[in-house]
């Protein structure tokens, strides 16, 4: 395990718009306000032809392939994530979030594309202080957190 430490700096608040797209208009609200790492909290409805990503096809596989869950109706949301500079110091979510309606429910990750239904609110609570940012791993091809110069490892 690798950690560093970070302290609270400013918090924003936000409403997403219908038709919005959830992971572009954070990221581009994190770049515009120069945030380099933060925590997200977001509610509020997904609009159908949603896209989340439900898991590898396969588990350990060579090859990641990921599994993609299109929302067929209008689903209540909620989630968590967090923002950090990738190695061309640009702001990139990570977002995790749950998503229901009537008796069924559906968890994923965002980024290929989730769609606002009527608002999304947004509560984006900087971290200052973070050395950290997101590197390629080479095995997964995912954009993983490294604590920089002022981390520890237990």
């Amino acid at each position: 395990m690798k950690y560093s430490e970070a302290k609270q700096g400013r918090i924003f608040i936000i409403r997403l718009e219908d038709g919005e797209i959830i992971q572009e208009r954070i990221e581009k609200f994190a770049l515009k306000k120069k945030i380099h790492s933060a925590k997200v909290q977001l509610l509020g409805g997904v609009d159908r032809g949603s896209k989340l990503i439900v898991g590898p096809k396969e588990g350990r596989a060579v090859v990641l392939k990921p599994m993609i869950y299109i929302l067929e109706e209008m689903y209540e949301a909620t989630g968590n994530g967090t923002i950090f500079i990738n190695e061309e110091q640009i702001p990139k979510l990570h977002c995790h979030i749950v998503c229901g309606r009537g008796e069924k429910t559906v968890c994923g990750e965002i980024r290929e594309g989730v769609i606002v239904w009527h608002v999304m609110e947004v509560i984006i609570t900087e971290l200052t202080h973070a050395d950290t940012i997101r590197k390629i791993d080479k095995y997964t091809g995912f954009e993983l957190l490294e604590p920089g110069m002022n981390y520890e490892e237990e």
